[in-house]
């Protein structure tokens, strides 16, 4: 089987634009990073080849496993060694699989093309080799260039210090190059980023330190200033630090960051985690960059909980390929939004959805409204299946028809908030969207337990298509 998108293609991997890119081939696969590191269980992580053609007889199931060759490594982020800001290279293919271990270091490349359905490990990098040669360790997130090499952001030394923080370069054999931030222009914090090319700029954000974080989360860390609020704007592609945007007390721990997907706009968004916000960042007219706070979840008042008050916690977030819709997910309130956002400023709530979360109904939790009277959120079951954890990663279909969702964010904050969530295992999810006036619904046959995993309940994170996705590919 070809992979999608590959075939409508001559000049190279990808699509010319992101709106071409919507009307390419409907998923069939995707790939799905599953964990047992953290959860008890002896077994290496591996990668999950979900069938998602409704069609097919192994819908909704787990068709083949890729274990890796080693434990504790914490797979939890991936990216492609080419993308659509490869298209017009003839010599570039949308082949490996980019896999960095948070954990241990180590970064995988795994081969999708030979047998998609299948995948292999191509080779791996040693973390040893990656810190004598950079001095960088946990890395997180990859993202393809342009030139054929492979960026990727790591989150500090190997002592675990945020100081330590800065990006890795690979090249296209997934050698080591060196680190791409120049001497002198390491990020506060690392965590994610997205270049914007015909604006000379990468943006990266900030999680926190991986000392304080790998132990679980304490708030005392957030006033230690063990955790990030920071945009760090950097020249593209020379890698000079330009900017800091200090996000304050309404951005506090910016995970993801996206751009719009139209390469002409200035203009992306970040989600802040523990602020419960979405901050937009543009650039001004003098060709520095800004930031206001777009949109914000009130706060939840709760009884039975660690806190009076529970935040969203915006853990990830995405937008359409036509820059129409942002949708995001509320891991700790349980429920995933969908924003229009036509006109950038002025994001308009379209549709909502709870699907599980620390205040649905039958846990221990609950929410009081203004006239002081508890209630829960009501989470539908799916197979006859209550939904465990709440929702965390998203992937959405080219089209931007279904949103793909799993539950695990990191294992140690995983069994700290959701052990449910580590006993019995996580699942993923298929939203139907509404892509004319808006709105969210589940699907009813779409669910897949990875609580119910040969070698036992395992914690399933982010996710790939064989052909791309809206949260990989970046146009230049």
């Amino acid at each position: 089987m070809e992979a999608a998108g590959e075939d409508c293609c001559e000049s190279g991997p990808g699509y010319a634009t992101p709106l071409l890119a919507m009307s390419g081939p409907r998923e069939e696969l995707i790939y799905v990073t599953a964990l047992y590191t953290g959860t008890g269980t002896a077994k290496p992580d591996y990668v999950a080849t979900v069938d998602v053609e409704p069609s097919s007889t192994t819908y909704s199931s787990v068709i083949h496993r890729l274990p890796m060759p080693f434990l504790d490594d914490e797979l939890h982020h991936s990216g492609w060694n080419s993308c659509s800001s490869c298209y017009g290279d003839r010599a570039c293919e949308r082949r490996y699989i980019i896999l960095p271990s948070l954990l241990s270091g180590r970064i995988y490349i795994v081969d999708t093309k030979t047998n998609p359905r299948e995948p292999f490990l191509h080779k791996f990098v040693e973390p040893a080799e990656v810190l004598e040669k950079t001095g960088l360790a946990y890395p997180h997130q990859p993202h393809c260039l342009a030139s054929g090499d492979i960026l990727v952001s790591c989150l500090g030394d190997e002592d675990g210090n945020a100081k330590g923080s800065g990006f890795l370069l690979l090249d296209s054999e997934f050698n080591i190059k060196g680190r791409w931030d120049k001497d002198g222009h390491s990020p506060l914090f690392g965590y994610d980023f997205w270049y914007q090319p015909r604006h000379k700029t990468m943006i990266s954000t900030s999680w926190g330190a991986p000392a304080a974080f790998t132990k679980g989360f304490d708030p005392k860390d957030v006033s230690d200033g063990l955790y990030g609020r920071h945009l760090h704007v950097y020249s593209w592609p020379e890698g000079e630090l330009k900017q800091i945007l200090d996000l304050g007390d309404t951005g506090l721990v910016p995970l993801e960051i996206r751009f719009l997907h139209n390469p002409d706009k200035a203009i992306g968004y970040v989600g802040c985690a523990l602020s419960s916000t979405i901050v937009r960042f543009f650039k001004k007219d003098d060709e520095t960059w800004s930031h206001e706070v777009a949109i914000s979840v009130e706060p939840l008042k709760v009884e039975n909980w660690i806190l009076p008050e529970m935040g969203g916690v915006i853990t990830d977030f995405l937008i359409s390929l036509d820059d129409r819709f942002l949708y995001f997910s509320n891991w700790f309130q349980g429920d995933i939004r969908q924003y229009n956002i036509e006109d950038p400023e002025n994001p308009v709530l379209t549709g909502q959805l709870y699907v599980g979360g620390l205040v649905q109904k039958g846990s221990d939790v609950f929410a009081l409204g203004e006239d002081g009277k508890k209630f829960q959120f009501d989470a539908p079951k799916i197979k006859g299946q209550r939904l465990r954890g709440g929702p965390q990663m998203f992937q959405l279909s080219l089209d931007g028809k279904r949103l793909y969702v799993t539950n695990s964010l990191f294992s140690v904050w995983d069994r700290q908030f959701y052990p449910e969530l580590v006993e019995k295992g996580s699942h993923m999810l298929q939203i139907d969207v509404d892509t004319d006036k808006g709105g969210l619904s589940i699907n009813p046959d779409f669910f897949v337990d990875f609580g119910s995993e040969p070698d036992g309940p395992a914690l399933a994170h982010e996710m790939r298509y064989p052909g791309g996705d809206c949260t990989s590919d970046i146009w230049v």
